[in-house]
């Protein structure tokens, strides 16, 4: 099974990454961008058939390893790789 994890900074998080994209954005003309926020995509391939135990593991290591909780938030979504996992 492919997942994915997709980690933000909250909203009251200061994003200095993103406010420089931003600038420069708005340095090259791209005036109707009006906010920029930057975060990460984590992918992972998971041999498990369970969905509910899948995101259960998922949740659980993101918190432990792949975000600090008290800055970012984070969204799974499993995909099916259609193969057999048993």
């Amino acid at each position: 099974m492919k997942v994915r994890v997709a980690v933000r900074l909250k909203p009251a998080i200061l994003d200095p990454q993103g406010k420089a994209v931003h600038r420069s954005l708005q340095q090259l003309g791209y005036s109707e961008v009006e906010s920029v926020r930057i975060g990460k995509l984590i992918e992972l391939e998971v041999s498990a058939s369970d969905p509910e135990q899948v995101r259960m593991r998922i949740e659980e290591l993101s918190r432990k390893l792949l975000t600090n909780p008290l800055m970012e938030t984070f969204d799974i979504e499993l995909e099916d790789d259609g193969r057999d996992h048993d």
